[in-house]
């Protein structure tokens, strides 16, 4: 059994998306939460029974037993592992659940233009986000 409780799945060629990662992985004093890079060399969207733009679209994590969430519910159970799980909880709550969700597929969908408002671009071209349906998965 594995020694983290939760796996971050994040795109590292995303500014901001490092930037989160990294400010995690500051306070990840249990080592309770782990991190993959989905853009880095060898990675397979497979191992996660997905594809590189269904990854792309939204942030995803992973449990210990296989069971993947998205959207907000990633952030709720990555701040979970190192013990702000408070910060975010009142995301979980009926109607608040919808509403960060829903902001969240937005940020998603303009996370680049976003990151260059802040000075923050993603160099290599790489971060780019698939169109997606209502729901934040990509179109096949």
């Amino acid at each position: 059994m594995s020694h983290w409780r939760f796996k971050l799945l994040y795109d590292g060629e995303c500014p901001l998306c490092q930037r989160e990662a990294r400010w995690l992985q500051q306070r990840n004093h249990g080592g309770w939460l782990a991190f993959e890079d989905i853009t880095a060399p060898g990675f397979d969207p497979a191992t996660y029974h997905t594809t590189r733009a269904e990854l792309m679209g939204v942030i995803h994590g992973v449990f210990p037993d296989g069971r993947m969430v998205q959207k907000v519910a990633v952030f709720r159970e990555a701040y979970r592992a190192v013990g702000l799980g408070w910060l975010l909880a009142p995301t979980g709550w009926p109607g608040l659940r919808w509403l960060s969700d829903r902001g969240y597929e937005l940020f998603a969908r303009y996370r680049m233009p976003i990151g260059r408002i802040f000075g923050r671009n993603c160099a290599s071209g790489t971060c780019i986000v698939p169109t997606g349906t209502r729901d934040g998965s990509a179109k096949k």
